[in-house]
């Protein structure tokens, strides 16, 4: 015998891990949509905004409606009126629904302004907060290795609409504004259906129909657009070549335009071809769901017209329903902006992928346990059999390295271009995991330590240092929340790496901009620069950072700036553990020990002298290298 309702509930409440395991796979499936994702990244921005674009919705659905219908008492009103002239009850009557209609239609005209600046602000706000969450996101690991992997490129490319040629924090509004289209061919079947209850249901079951295969050939077309993420970067990369400053020079004195036009529109004709020929092939869909169209609006229209004929349809009903077969069209139609809305609303599940994905990742020991870095190394550094290996290379870039560097000692790191010098630097500064081996801070591993603290205990000068667009002043200083801005400190930075007399020079001093894109902004030579990311080194030191690195540091520097630097290297280096790293062996022959790499593996260690005096690889190219700085300083 079956279960009556009242035992079906209460054996169901009985089961609440069954209630609790469907209530959460309904929220899953539901903040799984896109849709949802949309809605609720607009609530996060603005709440307020987000109860407003609500009441828009109401207001859109409803008022083309009441203004059509509102329209259609005023056209069954003027016969009448006419007949009996203004100034009688039906001339009233004809007058307040005039009234009616142009209150109606005057509060629809202003749904396109209300629509335009409720899109604007709250665009804004969602973006605000997408560029929050993804910088959060990208900046969550300790390391660098995320930003090589291709899959979160292509989700940052998603995301920044890099992909699909719009900005995908625009969807929330842009889904706001087609519920309240589909709400106004809602309210038009309804209308509809108080003429012939019927004849609404088979116009709104039929775009029913109608729309479901062709909204999820939209969503596929989205979907295969972001599977070809790949050769749609590359795209839009070379695209950016013919315009964007580094490469400009060469772009022209190669004459390089038509050659990066060319590979653009290879790249982009091989991720856009899959979508256009899946498009091609919704062509029959697309016929026969506009053959269906056609038979219900004739089938609504034959009906309106022989209730005219044979006079069984009021004048103000058949004005009032023919109007709303066109508007009952939104309900379930399909147009340029349902596509671009699937386009944008792509994106959602990506922004939610890194900053879920990258929470955490490659953060290392949990913080709660992690060992303090604060005031380290007291000791020495160590490396113990040191190994690493780049994902896609077959052969180790460093092999099991073994090195000590003792408390306020300096090394110099030489050798070949790819000998694995600068590796080895993102190794110690925690950006990268060691595939082998460890790195021990005072015989603690480097892993177990706050990653986050132990890479503010060192300072580094990278062969490309980065070049902010801001003033010299915070170039040096990168002044964040949890420092202010120390003149002091950034006077004896910027004079120990021989930089105070060329920002003393610039326009406006410390507060000049470094970038000649911006009005009274300035633009370095390649050795000024160098000499700004020096001291951007040495004003970290100065603050606390106890292991200096120099990669390359006199790479862009003229002979007599390169001959300063070795001759204040020891007061540059004193007081902290220092790492130097060059192909220029004369760099760093004032280092306490040198050890020279060669193809991942320390090859030879010692003093300057030690090694000269062993006649091994650092003696010759120290010899030959000499004899050629010698020749550039006469």
């Amino acid at each position: 015998m079956p279960l009556s309702l009242a035992n079906l509930l209460r054996e169901r409440l009985q089961r609440p891990a069954g209630v609790l395991t469907a209530v959460t796979g309904l929220r899953a499936r539901l903040t799984g949509s896109s849709r949802a994702r949309a809605l609720l990244l607009l609530w996060r921005a603005t709440p307020a905004l987000t109860l407003a674009a609500v009441l828009f919705v109401l207001a859109e659905g409803a008022l083309p409606i009441l203004a059509l219908v509102a329209m259609g008492r005023v056209v069954a009103a003027i016969p009448d009126a006419a007949l009996h002239g203004l100034g009688s009850a039906a001339g009233h009557r004809l007058l307040v629904a005039l009234v009616e209609a142009g209150v109606a239609y005057s509060l629809s005209l202003l749904r396109g302004p209300c629509e335009d600046a409720l899109t604007a602000a709250g665009t804004a706000r969602v973006d605000a907060l997408m560029q929050r969450r993804l910088v959060a996101a990208v900046c969550a690991p300790v390391g660098i290795e995320h930003l090589e992997d291709q899959e979160v490129l292509n989700q940052l490319a998603s995301v920044r609409g890099e992909l699909l040629g719009g900005q995908p924090a625009g969807a929330p509004l842009a889904l706001i504004s087609q519920l309240g289209d589909r709400l106004t061919g809602l309210f038009a079947c309804v209308v509809l259906m108080t003429y012939q209850w019927w004849v609404g249901l088979l116009v709104l079951v039929m775009w029913l129909i109608v729309r479901w295969p062709m909204a999820a050939g939209m969503r596929k077309q989205a979907r295969r657009i972001r599977t070809a993420a790949t050769p749609m970067r590359r795209s839009w990369y070379m695209l950016g070549l013919a315009w964007k400053p580094p490469a400009a020079k060469e772009v022209r004195v190669f004459d390089l335009a038509d050659w990066l036009a060319g590979h653009h529109r290879r790249e982009w004709l091989e991720g856009i071809s899959p979508a256009w020929k899946a498009l091609r092939q919704m062509n029959v869909a697309t016929i026969l769901c506009g053959a269906g169209v056609l038979i219900v609006y004739g089938i609504a229209v034959a009906v309106l017209g022989l209730g005219a004929y044979h006079r069984t349809i009021s004048l103000r009903t058949l004005a009032t329903m023919l109007p709303m077969l066109p508007a009952s069209m939104s309900v379930g139609s399909i147009s340029f902006g349902d596509i671009q809305l699937e386009q944008l609303l792509s994106a959602m599940p990506d922004l939610d992928a890194l900053t879920e994905g990258l929470r955490g990742r490659g953060a290392g020991t949990d913080l709660g346990a992690a060992v303090p870095a604060a005031g380290l190394p007291s000791d020495s550094i160590r490396l113990e059999q040191l190994s690493f290996r780049y994902s896609q290379s077959p052969t180790e870039v460093l092999d099991r390295i073994d090195l000590k560097l003792g408390l306020g000692q300096s090394l110099g790191l030489v050798g070949v271009n790819g000998a694995g010098k600068t590796t080895l630097v993102t190794l110690l500064a925690a950006m990268r995991e060691p595939t082998g081996g460890r790195i021990l801070i005072d015989g603690v591993a480097l892993q177990e330590l706050d990653a986050r603290a132990w890479q503010q205990q060192v300072a580094v000068v990278y062969q490309d240092y980065t070049r902010l667009p801001m003033s010299a002043a915070e170039n040096i200083g990168m002044f964040g929340p949890r420092h202010a801005r120390d003149q002091d400190a950034l006077e004896r930075a910027a004079e120990r790496a021989g930089a105070l007399e060329l920002i003393r020079d610039l326009p406006r001093g410390w507060d000049t901009i470094l970038s000649p894109h911006y009005r009274d902004g300035v633009d370095l030579s390649g050795g000024q620069w160098q000499r700004i990311a020096l001291a951007r080194a040495l004003y970290a030191v100065g603050r606390g950072a106890r292991v200096l690195v120099l990669d390359e540091p006199t790479a862009q520097l003229d002979v007599r700036a390169e001959a300063a630097f070795y001759d204040r290297f020891l007061e540059l280096t004193a007081g902290v553990t220092s790492i130097v790293i060059s192909h220029r062996f004369a760099s760093v022959r004032r280092a306490d020990r040198i050890a020279v790499l060669d193809g991942g593996v320390i090859t030879e260690l010692g003093s300057h002298a030690e090694l000269v005096a062993h006649g091994g690889t650092y003696a010759e190219m120290f010899r030959l290298q000499a004899e050629r700085f010698a020749q550039e300083r006469t």
